[in-house]
């Protein structure tokens, strides 16, 4: 556990190149065909990000090649063969032989690959990290890794796994490969503002898409195509989005939070499109040396947004931001660095360019999938704290068995929360039903 690191030498181990990993280069057999400096890569996952995730890894400048793709649809997997095949020609290099749809696809598509991108709704994400390790394939994997503990216990369990087998696997928490956060944390760790005691971290904004329910359509394909609804899917917006800003909050502090509380309705977006989840989440966490880092995120229309970063100490201040911002003032208020954005890389391509380097050179460089299965579960147990109205403490949350996931997966199987008569799913009201969440 985290909690009893020291914050500097953990932030040191967190900003070096690789940004992530606590073992030296290692050299390492190559997984791809002795001679070939071609890497063979999957994708698991063909809607929007597992598209873009593609893109990213053909901007990292090795000698790539595409050779399978799996997806629940086929609609999906289509769609996004089409984008990649007018985009980078023999690049892609899919025959059908090698289009996998269905729930049981990702298995034959990672056999195929020398590196596996896992891009689908994140409540699959623990089992599909699991079966590309126990492949040997290197990963890149999207946020969150879970959305349940169960989930997160799968993952670290394959996490150690990869260790041994020395094979890299980054997250895309790509703000941990974005060159303002890297320098600001630099300068944090190296006790430009002191010691953190405070700090608040935002993802305020609009809200996501809607596809209306069709005719016909089964439970499980409604809400396979309305994913960001059902937690057993998406695990709320506090895991779903708002991992990052938590991610960067537990990377500042060196350390997890050994309790949650906080708060959070369904006040705005209350129709029945928008499943079980909340709208709003407040929620305070609280470090084994008492600091507290506020997190606050919210899918209101039409109102202010705010996504950014802000932590105290005891010599100074900071302020973070997606949008290559960076400042650090003194305690008299006195500025002490400001970032430059000039000629900064694109970070989602920066976590893909170190990423096949490494591969490329046959060197281990990164173990991200623990830091992100612990950032991820600090959401999960906000979820659960909002939810329940209860204080939930990190050890007590690590014990929770309960699993979202269906017994089955299968069109004709059902996920285990359903609508009533009137097409409505029940919300977690706090106080009520807590056995349901934790």
């Amino acid at each position: 556990m985290m909690n009893n690191f020291n914050r500097r030498d953990f932030m040191k181990a967190g900003t070096t190149l690789a940004a992530t990993t606590f073992l030296a280069s290692t050299s390492l057999g190559r997984m791809f065909v002795a001679g070939s400096d071609e890497i063979k890569i999957a994708l698991v996952g063909c809607g929007g990000r597992g598209t873009g995730a593609t893109f990213d890894a053909f901007a990292s400048g090795q000698n790539i090649k595409l050779v399978a793709m799996a997806d629940a649809f086929q609609d999906n997997l289509d769609a996004t063969y089409n984008t990649l095949k007018e985009k980078f020609g023999d690049k892609i290099d899919v025959p059908d032989s090698r289009k996998y749809v269905g729930f049981e696809g990702y298995k034959a598509a990672i056999k195929d690959a020398d590196v596996v991108l896992l891009a689908t709704p994140p409540g699959f994400r623990p089992m599909h990290f699991e079966e590309a390790v126990k492949a040997g394939k290197h990963v890149f994997m999207e946020k969150p890794v879970a959305v349940d503990i169960p989930g997160v216990h799968k993952v670290l369990a394959a996490a150690e796994e990869a260790k041994r087998k020395k094979l890299n696997v980054v997250v895309g928490l790509q703000r941990r490969y974005q060159t303002n956060y890297r320098e600001a944390i630099k300068r944090i760790q190296d006790g430009a503002i002191g010691d953190i005691h405070s700090g608040q971290v935002y993802w305020n904004s609009g809200g996501v898409w809607v596809k209306p329910r069709q005719a016909g359509q089964s439970e499980m394909e409604y809400q396979m195509r309305n994913w960001y609804y059902f937690n057993w899917l998406c695990g709320d917006h506090i895991v779903e989005q708002h991992v990052h800003n938590i991610d960067i909050a537990n990377w500042v502090k060196g350390k997890y939070p050994v309790s949650i509380q906080g708060t959070g309705s369904r006040a705005h977006r209350t129709d029945k499109q928008y499943g079980e989840i909340y709208d709003n989440f407040a929620v305070e966490l609280t470090y084994d040396d008492g600091s507290v880092i506020y997190s606050q995120c919210r899918h209101f229309e039409g109102i202010s947004n705010r996504v950014d970063e802000t932590f105290q100490g005891t010599k100074g201040r900071v302020y973070l931001s997606a949008g290559n911002q960076a400042v650090l003032w003194d305690a008299r208020g006195n500025e002490i660095y400001r970032h430059d954005p000039k000629g900064n890389p694109n970070a989602y391509q920066q976590e893909h360019k170190e990423l096949f380097e490494a591969i490329a050179n046959n060197e281990y460089k990164f173990d991200n999938a623990e830091y992100g299965a612990y950032s991820t579960l600090t959401g999960i147990i906000g979820r659960l704290a909002c939810y329940t109205g209860q204080v939930i403490k990190w050890d007590q949350a690590m014990a929770s068995t309960i699993d979202l996931s269906p017994e089955k997966y299968a069109w004709d199987a059902n996920p285990k929360v359903l609508p009533d008569a009137n097409g409505i799913y029940q919300v977690a009201v706090p106080g009520i039903n807590t056995e349901l969440y934790i």
